[in-house]
């Protein structure tokens, strides 16, 4: 199953053929021109990775950004903000990464594929491990001694 990509940015033209070039790529996209539009989407999809365009009209980039950081979606700001200011604020509420506009497609697709990578090995990570009694045992292991209430490893 393909990985999703929603993308949130009211320069419809630009959103779209950043759809249109992760698309090709194997990516299932999603577009909205608006927050609001956006939560609509996110709904009814889950969503791997938002790309957030901060300046848009009405609810911004940046509120959105803190109401997705309650899901496990990794966020990445495209603005045409590039400022040091708005780049450190929209990592510190919880943006994985950011992009100044203009940028290029393809280091936009890095950007989303190393994020996908750092999110599936968290994931893999976050994973319960086995307990210990029902790990499988190498071959020669030592194995612990029970006495009574105590244990020899």
């Amino acid at each position: 199953m393909p990985y999703t990509i929603a993308i949130a940015d009211d320069e419809e033209h630009l959103a779209e053929a950043v759809a249109e070039y992760l698309a090709g790529h194997g990516y299932d996209v999603l577009t909205a021109p608006n927050a609001a539009a956006f939560r609509a989407l996110v709904a009814e999809r889950r969503i791997d990775v938002a790309i957030l365009d901060i300046a848009m009209p009405g609810e911004d980039g940046l509120s959105l950004a803190r109401w997705l950081r309650q899901g496990r979606a990794g966020i990445i700001f495209a603005s045409a903000s590039g400022s040091a200011m708005d780049r450190i604020v929209g990592l510190e509420i919880g943006g994985d990464d950011y992009l100044s506009k203009p940028y290029d497609l393809r280091e936009l697709l890095a950007r989303v594929r190393s994020l996908i990578r750092r999110l599936d090995a968290a994931a893999l990570t976050a994973a319960p491990a086995a307990p210990a009694q029902d790990r499988p045992r190498a071959a020669g292991a030592i194995r612990p001694v029970h006495a009574g209430p105590w244990r020899a490893d």
